[in-house]
């Protein structure tokens, strides 16, 4: 969908009320004196996250008052008020846009005035906080930039032709699938969700600390002691690993497993006799969460003198040596034109039986009839 579209869905999406009849004019709210100005010193603002609870999930959204002040403040009192409380998000664009927060909508027959309540209250702070996946901006009325108030949209998707035309004051860091589910949300013709989606409760409180990232830390030897199960729809296959040759590529998948990355993923690939392949996360039946999508990353080669016979584990890659990423592939038979040329970083020390039952099913071409799911990927320790 091209910018000019989908900025005529979301001008439409935040219409303060239907096409017809006299509500467009009459349920304005009245317009304030003075803007909304925030007594919060920026201190109180700073380093702060709102976290999200709804009845599809919860998000966790960074607030940014170094850029809206004033928005962030509002959103504060709102928050401490427990304002959003029963709330609902109202109004969606399909893996683009949810809409939400407007007090009126905690009152189920108020539906027809949803999108109307909440506005008015806050003079623009438009700044270079992209339009992409994750931000969170202030609605306003049509025509009037100095009109936000309490209700917010999130970003599904990157949406530059909204660029300097919304205030961003907040930008979700966790369970943007979340928000992505909420946009999935059945609606009407309109964008108008037909079910409630619920704000349940929002809650503020400081930025914790960076995550360490997952499989960092350990020594050579402690990888040593781990092993992946791979719960598949043929059986289970229990992999080993050689983190003395390719101590990164093993960090990396136990990273991705521990995250639930590989969970209902498929097996795309089979090569007769020589390898099945896996591990592609645009095979899962949704995209990984945000939390996984940050440790997704490319691999620097670490060719080693590990040969590729039946139950080599490896590192798929496009034709640059250093683009391997996700996708992973076992030998089911000597594989020599390989050696060298790609990371072997394990073996399967289990279930050898369950990899000859994906080498034989059947397949067009290298891809197979019927799904192969890796239902579950399962780290362990020993």
């Amino acid at each position: 969908m091209t910018p000019s579209v989908w900025l005529g869905l979301v001008l439409a999406l935040f219409s303060v009320a239907g096409q017809s009849g006299p509500d467009a004019q009459t349920r304005k709210a009245p317009p304030a004196s003075k803007p909304f100005h925030t007594t919060l010193a920026a201190a109180d603002m700073a380093n702060k996250q709102a976290v999200v609870e709804t009845s599809a999930g919860t998000f966790v959204v960074a607030l940014l008052p170094q850029s809206a002040p004033n928005h962030v403040g509002y959103f504060l009192n709102l928050v401490k008020d427990g304002a959003y409380a029963g709330t609902t998000f109202h109004r969606v664009v399909k893996d683009g846009i949810a809409q939400g927060g407007d007090p009126l909508s905690k009152d189920p027959t108020k539906k027809a005035l949803y999108g109307t309540g909440g506005l008015g209250v806050l003079a623009a702070e438009f700044n270079a906080e992209p339009m992409t996946a994750g931000a969170v901006a202030a609605v306003l009325q049509p025509g009037k930039r100095d009109s936000a108030g309490a209700q917010f949209f999130v970003l599904v998707t990157d949406q530059p032709a909204l660029q300097g035309q919304y205030t961003v004051f907040g930008r979700v860091v966790d369970g943007l699938d979340v928000v992505q589910r909420i946009s999935e949300a059945p609606a009407d013709d309109q964008g108008k969700v037909i079910d409630r989606v619920t704000i349940d409760r929002i809650t503020i409180r400081d930025t914790p600390p960076p995550e360490v990232e997952p499989f960092s830390t350990e020594s050579i030897d402690d990888l040593a002691h781990y092993r992946v199960v791979l719960e598949t729809t043929k059986g289970t296959i229990t992999l080993g690993f050689s983190p003395d040759v390719a101590p990164m590529h093993v960090r990396n998948f136990l990273r991705l497993a521990s995250l639930g990355a590989y969970d209902g993923t498929a097996f795309h690939r089979i090569v007769r006799g020589f390898v099945v392949q896996g591990g592609m996360l645009s095979t899962r039946p949704s995209p990984p969460p945000q939390r996984v999508q940050k440790y997704v990353r490319t691999l620097a080669p670490e060719f080693n003198a590990t040969v590729h016979v039946k139950g080599t584990l490896s590192m798929a890659r496009l034709d640059d040596p250093a683009s391997a990423s996700t996708s992973f592939f076992i030998c089911t038979g000597p594989a020599p034109s390989l050696d060298g040329k790609y990371t072997a970083f394990g073996k399967v020390i289990d279930g050898m039986d369950v990899v000859d039952a994906l080498d034989t099913a059947p397949v067009d071409g290298e891809t197979p009839r019927e799904r192969v799911e890796l239902v579950k990927a399962r780290v362990e320790k020993f």
